[in-house]
This record gives structure tokens, sequence and C-alpha cells, in this order.
């Protein structure tokens, strides 16, 4: 089907490849990148982007000797048709076939394994003292986007590498663009470098005066290497600053001036960054004007670009907290918004769009975004910060100290939360259960539906300490009313009894409540809604205690959630048995595969609960 690209099996047959044939293969590799994820959905924008500067580092460096550290992953598609795994692409982000993101274990070519933001440097500054140490002469690349470059880890990496004059290569993959617009001083800076006035005014000069012309042409060559000048005299100064010698911007997207630029870095020592300028969605024309939503499109036509959607049952719960934090902002003039670049991911694009004075959108900065909004609170607002569960773990401690210590009003949204799909192991929120129950002052709450969710936000507000944490999953609802309801207090540390029973008391947390209901109304089992993970409900816990045996349910890690904090709390005077995320890492599936697999979806209680009465 594909003249070059069905003969490259490894980045050596690439490099038996004349130059001449490479802006061609790229375009095969964009077309069969379409054509695999209009039909199995992946992070398309960013690879699509990426791909001559992809080609040419495997064309150039000596792979998989040398390494290359893929920020995030997103950008990395290009990478893994390159390496051995074309025919395996098409299952990529599936039950038993290929992750979405580079990782060790996959193949001798994923040098780092990759999920969350700006981790490339640091990993890449590792591999390179390492070969040093050992002798060995293997190169170090670090490819980052600039969205990655917002997050302060990055900054760590280039200045211990900087400062410790290591033999490290970091190329800028400058898009503008992460998944929503970038945002802050990062991005307005490396914004300035690509539109310096000084080489803006020379070549609009120049092109008034010549025309169309040969001359001309030869003056575009000229103005291109004087761009570099100029631009590194005034743009580059601040990775100088941190011990880098700055090469570039350069065309990202001109796999020629790739190749020439990265041949003639090859063997300089010490650390160097190269900007390169790339298009996200390069080569897909729907995908270059629409950059925010071909990140990651979901299923679509490849010839036509129309999107296929399927519908949605219910409301998702981003949506759904999306409209409740607009409602609430019109309601209490305190209220501020904050999420670390995932605004349209979370939902609160729609407090962008209708306040943007109190909405701020802080770029992949987890911690800073907890701290931020801990000082709005010390300084008498009301901030709502949401953050991914999986990425929350980044903000850990600024929980702890900037939030809890200090009995500040914040409240986390954790988004995310539990079985997050085809995105696997790195973006599972399966932690923040475990992780957030065992510090002081907080509040940890689950809904078990879109209702709960709106009342659970309308309760934060109006509480007095902090952090209040309420997490919930990817995806749709439950389908129940939830617009047009009067909003409700929901007191702390008060659960809700579902269903009557007896023998079995099911204590079940979120949305697993509605499956462990369906699973327990034919065997004769008692269900309660927790809501509150902390501070656990104490009448229910004692009424819990008096049934033969407990069942906890959740859909975080068993060990430390809800399965911990009901046994601490009453297992020695009943026999407490969990269900939940068991002790290992689940690979990408659809959500209800996973849940299966945990055995926290219907069928799974159902047989938890007959085996427990059976045995009882």
């Amino acid at each position: 089907m594909y003249k070059l690209l069905d003969k490259i099996q490894t980045p050596d047959d690439l490099r038996a490849l004349p130059a001449s044939d490479l802006a061609e293969l790229c375009a095969e590799i964009r077309d069969y990148m379409v054509h695999c994820c209009a039909e199995n959905p992946g992070h398309l924008g960013s690879s699509l982007g990426a791909v001559e500067l992809i080609v040419g580092l495997h064309y150039i460096y000596n792979t998989p000797a040398d390494k290359i550290v893929f920020d995030v992953g997103h950008q990395a598609y290009a990478h893994k048709i390159l390496t051995g795994r074309k025919d395996a692409f098409r299952t990529q982000r599936t039950e038993g076939g290929i992750s979405g993101f580079p990782r060790r274990d996959e193949s001798p070519y994923d040098a780092f394994g990759v999920g969350h933001s700006s981790t490339s440097i640091s990993a890449a500054l590792g591999l390179a003292v390492s070969a040093r140490m050992q002798g060995r002469q293997d190169k170090a690349v670090a490819v980052i986007g600039d969205g990655a470059m917002t997050g302060g880890l990055a900054w760590e990496g280039l200045n211990n590498a900087g400062s410790g004059n290591a033999d490290i290569l970091v190329i800028l993959n400058d898009n503008n663009i992460s998944i929503d617009r970038n945002l802050g001083a990062v991005h307005n800076y490396l914004l300035r470098i690509t539109t310096s006035r000084t080489y803006n005014r020379v070549k609009h000069k120049v092109w008034n005066v010549m025309g169309e012309s040969r001359l001309r042409s030869w003056i575009q060559r000229k103005v291109r290497g004087t761009k570099s000048n100029l631009v590194r005299r005034s743009g580059g100064s601040v990775f100088e600053s941190l011990g880098f010698r700055y090469f570039g911007p350069v065309d990202g997207n001109n796999v020629q001036e790739v190749i020439r630029t990265l041949r003639s870095l090859h063997d300089l020592k010490g650390p160097r960054i190269l900007h390169v300028i790339t298009q996200k969605g390069m080569g897909y024309g729907p995908a270059m004007e629409n950059p925010t939503v071909w990140h990651a499109p979901g299923r679509f036509n490849p010839e036509t670009g129309e999107r296929i959607s399927g519908a949605h049952k219910a409301d998702r719960y981003q949506d759904v907290f999306g409209e409740v934090l607009v409602d609430l902002a019109r309601r209490d003039e305190k209220l501020v918004g904050i999420t670390p670049a995932m605004a349209t991911g979370c939902g609160m694009n729609r407090l962008a769009e209708a306040m943007p004075e109190r909405f701020f959108d802080v770029g992949i900065e987890e911690e800073h975004a907890v701290t931020f909004a801990a000082g709005l609170a010390a300084g008498g607002m009301k901030p709502f910060c949401n953050i991914y569960s999986a990425f929350s773990q980044r903000a850990y401690d600024q929980i702890i100290h900037d939030v809890a210590l200090q009995h500040l009003p914040v409240v986390l949204c954790f988004d995310r939360a539990g079985l997050v799909g085809e995105d696997g192991a790195t973006h599972h929120g399966s932690f923040d259960l475990a992780a957030y129950r065992s510090i002081p002052n907080a509040v940890v709450a689950a809904p078990r539906n879109e209702l709960e969710l709106k009342n659970l936000m309308y309760t934060a507000l109006h509480a007095e300490s902090g952090p209040f944490i309420i997490r919930y999953p990817r995806g749709c609802g439950e389908g129940v009313a939830w617009k047009d309801e009067p909003y409700a207090l929901l007191p702390q540390g008060r659960g809700e009894k579902l269903l009557d029973g007896k023998r079995l008391a099911v204590l079940a947390l979120g949305p697993c409540a509605n499956a462990a209901v369906e699973a327990a109304r034919s065997l004769g089992a008692a269900v309660w809604d927790v809501r509150y993970l902390k501070p656990l409900d104490p009448a229910m816990l004692a009424e819990a205690a008096s049934f033969e045996a407990v069942l906890t349910v959740e859909d975080g890690c068993l060990a430390g959630g809800l399965y911990g904090a009901v046994a601490e709390a009453i297992g020695r005077q009943v026999p407490v048995h969990g269900l939940g995320i068991p002790d290992r890492f689940i690979e990408a599936a659809p959500q209800s595969r996973q849940r299966a697999v945990c055995g926290i979806d219907r069928e799974g209680i159902e047989r938890k609960i007959e085996d427990i009465l059976k045995n009882r």
C-alpha cells in the first residue's frame, strides 16, 4: 500500500533511504496515522505535527543505542510506527494492544516510559549521566512540547543539566498549543522568539522591494539565516543563562531542514537546546483548523474529517461540573476556577467563556495550581481547583502543607477518578482515595450520579475549611435529572441507605453504589451509598457492624481506600471484604472491561455477594 513505509521495519531501514525520499515518507506516515486513528482513536494532532522531527531524529541518531525521550508521548506515534510497531499500531490503546505512550517494556526504542508531562529533560539527563559514568558514547535527546515546558519539573531539569554541563540535546517542539491554547509567561516568551519584530521588519521591507523574482528566492535563504541569528540574540538568552547553547528556531515540518540541523548538532558536546517550530495537526486539514478538538478526536471519517460520536446515554460528569460551576459563580462573586491546562477536558472552559476574569489556566503546573488556590483562599476567595485525579498526585505535598495544614477552604475536584479506559495505567485515578483520606482536615467525597455532583459542589462552596475533595469518573453519569433540581446541602460524614437487606451490608462509594444496588437487589443484601470516605458516617458503620459480614466496593485501589477505612473502623466486630482496583496496574481497555476485570461491575459484585453468603 505504501511505497516507502512498507519497507521500514526498524530505523536501520529508514537510515538506508536517501534523504530525498524522506518528505514522501513523512506523507505516507501521516496518511497511515490518520487512517489508523480514524478507526482506533488516539492522540492524533500532536503526532501529526511531529512527523518530520521524529523521522529526522531516527535518521541522524543511532537508536536505540542513542536515547530519545518523549515528553508525555502524545507526539510519539511516528516513533512507534518507525520502530517495528507499524502493524501493531492499529492495536494501540486497545486491550492486548500496544500502549498509546512510550513504554520501556514494549520496545528497546522506548528509552523511558512517559504519560505525565514535563518529565523528559530530567529523564534524558539521567540517561546521559548514566552513559557517561559507564564510559558509553550514547547520545541523549529530550523532545518536549511548549505546553510541557510550562511545568516546573522541566525547568528543574534544565537547571540541573545546565549547571552540570551534561551532554544532552533538548528539542523544544513549539506548536503554540498543548491541548487548549497555551497561556502564561513561558508561552508568551516563546511566542516573542518566533515573532521577533526585528526579523519581521527586515522580512517585510525586503519582500516589498523585491516582489517575486529569482533574487527574492536568494534573499529568502539569506534572511532565514539572519532570522536565526536575530532570534537567538533576542530570544535564546533565558536558556543560555541556564547554561544551554540555544539553536533555532527552525522549521520542524521541513524534514530537510530538520536533518541538516540535527546533523550539525550531533557531535557537539554539552547542554544544547534546539527550538523547533511545528504545526499541530500538520498535513490533515481538519486537525490544522481545530487543534483543540483534534488533540484526541475520537473516531472519524478519514476522508471527510467528519467525527463519529456515539450518543451519550447521559450528561458527562465534566459537563455537569462546568455548568454547575458557572451557576455557582453567578450566585457567589468570590468563586474562582483554576485548572492546570485542562479547561476543556474538565469543563472549566464554560467558566472561561462566561467569566474570564474569574478563570485561571496556570499551565501544566499542578503544584502551583494548588498553592495558588490556597493563596486565593487565604485572601478571602472561594477557589475550585480542577485537576485530573492521576495528575493530582503531583500536588500531594501542596494539598497537605499549603491547604490542609492551614485549614483553607479550597475545593479540589478530581476528574477522571478511578479507571479511565484506553489511556491506561499512566492515567488511572486509582490512588486518590488511599492517598487523601489520611490527610487531617480533608473531606473526601464521591458522588454516585450527576445530581450528587451538583449538590456536593454546592456543599463544598459553603465549607469553612479544607481541602474539600470531590472525585468523580471519566465519562457519562447515570442519566438522573439534575439541571432543574434545587440545590441541597449534603452534610459531611453522612451516607445514604439505598437498599434494605439481611445478612450482608454492602458499602459502596461513588458510581459503584449504582452497580451494587443492581447486584444486591435479588440477593437480599443491604446497600449504602457511602458518599463521604472521610469523614465516614458513624451511624452507617454501626448498623453495618450488626450484619453477618460487610462488603466494600470502590473504584480506587483496594489497599488503603474505602476497604481500609471500614476495616479499620469495624473489622474487629464483623468480617470485612473488599472489591476495588487490585494491587497492580490495569492496562488499556474500555472502561466497562476494566471494571469487569476488577470485579466492580454488576456481575462482579453479584459473584462476590454470592460467594460471601455461601461461605458464611
